[in-house]
């Protein structure tokens, strides 16, 4: 080992303190998690913008409704998804696991619950569309009921990776606890 400014210990070139550098693997999954979880997050946030667009522009009526359908009844509670996703950035710098908790739990309540709904609303106007070819509300020209389900699709990916994500890092989280306490 070498002093501050002194000579080397004898014997030594300072070399055989390698292995104590690395960096236990939880705290590496944990800024893995976390970067994937921010990348999900910012996902997420562009499709609640898209819809947050839509109904604007649906109800200032700034387009004719031929062009931009008045929204579905299920994007409505969608608009709180916003709030588990803001729990979840905040929960990062200290690892608050609390946060990351109510942000898991809020997601499943306010994302993933209107998914469900907004796919069993649009369902019947769906076979209508499949079976008979009619389609009533159009989003630039595409079927309204086509493009919410594509929309409804993306986001029920984005909210359960982002599930799957979160509980990785909670046990990630757990696992840097139960060590700290064993010492």
């Amino acid at each position: 080992m070498a002093s501050r400014g002194g000579p080397r210990a004898a014997g030594t070139d300072g070399s055989d303190f390698q292995h104590r550098e690395r960096v236990a693997s939880h705290y590496q999954m944990s800024v893995t998690l976390k970067s994937e979880i921010k990348k999900l997050i910012y996902t997420h946030v562009v499709i609640w913008l898209l819809l947050l667009a839509q109904m604007c522009v649906g109800h200032l009526k700034l387009l004719p409704h031929d062009q931009v359908a008045m929204p579905y009844q299920w994007e409505y509670p969608y608009m709180l998804s916003i709030l588990p996703s803001l729990l979840g950035l905040l929960s990062f710098p200290r690892n608050n696991i609390s946060y990351l908790v109510l942000s898991m739990i809020s997601t499943g309540l306010f994302s993933v619950a209107p998914l469900i709904y907004g796919a069993m609303e649009m369902f019947p106007m769906a076979q209508q569309l499949y079976r008979h070819g009619k389609a009533y509300r159009f989003i630039f020209g595409f079927s309204a009921v086509s493009v919410m389900y594509l929309v409804v699709v993306v986001a029920a990916q984005v909210h359960g990776w982002q599930l799957y994500y979160s509980k990785k890092l909670l046990d990630s989280w757990f696992t840097s606890t139960q060590e700290k306490k064993k010492k």
